[in-house]
């Protein structure tokens, strides 16, 4: 099959029917990993892979996972190493030329693979592509319509708990976004390669937003798939309050390294005044579990915050597209 050219920018990748893995992260998920598996057996596309990753469960996840779903296969790690560590392994043990993401608390519609993975297969262009993300107890609410990133520097689910009434499906097969949402999300075999895949310094949480950052310097783009629909149950396995230290943390180790200089200076007032008030917002409600949970995530952040600076320059050396083309991807602050 003859290749189309890439658009200017942009990755060329193979194009035609792909070997297709995915690649299930777990931790102390058993209860949630059956129906997440049984979706996938239903799927009208199959998977030519399912690889599950014991993240250093403490009960016996991998041994019932090998049991109970024999064509798995099982990667168990010795100790937990958080979502990217995980990730990383999985990615390592799999074959296929299109990775796809899948988090343990995720139930996937008929037709989700095949409609994930169609536009890597038929444009090579497209370096990731999202999954429309619904809550699981209330699926007329989205949770992500991909991920996105504000010129306040924040990272947002797109489409955040809006009613899914198709406004983010208008030509979502012509424009990029930002990156996917990593409970489900395909990549080029190729962005996870040259990007070294997600970075296991930032252990849990934003460990796509940086994969997305690094991607689009590289110019690999990201198609949001609105026909993939997949119900997930948020935070089923961290938990608020360890979501929000890592939140707090992430927030911004990533803006200090990934976000590129000249965006920064153009936008440093409102990247100020966004970080200040969830800092002070959290502040305010500080008698709050998941409130002191993000202020120390601020406070680890701050503390290494000098190590970001240092990883930043060879994060940025690897850009090129111009600036303009990546400030478009960004949502208004």
């Amino acid at each position: 099959m003859t290749e189309r050219p890439a658009r200017a920018g942009t990755m060329p990748g193979r194009v035609g029917t792909q070997f297709v893995s995915v690649v299930i992260p777990t931790w102390r998920g058993r209860d949630l990993l059956g129906p997440c598996l049984d979706a996938l057996a239903t799927q009208d596309r199959q998977p030519d892979e399912v690889v599950v990753v014991d993240d250093g469960s403490p009960d016996d996840t991998a041994a019932w996972v090998g049991r109970s779903y024999p064509t798995v296969t099982v990667v168990a790690l010795d100790r937990n190493r958080g979502f990217a560590g995980a990730a990383n392994a999985g990615i390592r043990a799999s074959q296929g030329s299109i990775v796809v993401l899948l988090n343990n608390d995720t139930v996937a519609e008929p037709g989700w693979l095949r409609a994930l993975v169609a536009p890597l297969e038929a444009d090579p262009s497209v370096g990731a592509c999202a999954s429309k993300v619904l809550v699981h107890d209330s699926p007329r609410l989205l949770h992500a319509a991909g991920d996105g990133y504000t010129t306040g520097g924040i990272p947002q689910n797109r489409g955040a708990f809006m009613p899914d009434d198709g406004t983010l499906d208008v030509g979502a097969s012509t424009t990029w976004i930002f990156g996917p949402c990593a409970a489900a999300a395909a990549y080029r075999r190729e962005l996870l390669d040259e990007t070294g895949g997600f970075d296991e310094w930032l252990v849990s949480y934003l460990e796509d937003v940086d994969l997305a950052w690094r991607a689009n310097l590289l110019g690999y783009r990201c198609r949001y798939v609105p026909e993939a629909r997949i119900r997930h149950r948020i935070s089923a396995t961290a938990g608020q309050v360890r979501s929000s230290y890592w939140c707090g943390r992430n927030f911004l180790l990533v803006l200090a390294r990934d976000v590129p200089g000249p965006i920064l200076r153009r936008h440093w007032r409102t990247i100020a005044a966004a970080h200040g008030a969830i800092a002070l917002d959290a502040l305010r409600h500080w008698r709050g579990e998941a409130a002191r949970a993000r202020l120390r995530g601020i406070a680890a952040g701050l503390v290494r915050l000098p190590d970001a600076l240092r990883r930043r320059a060879a994060v940025q050396a690897t850009r090129r597209v111009p600036i303009a083309e990546i400030e478009q991807l960004l949502s208004p602050g």
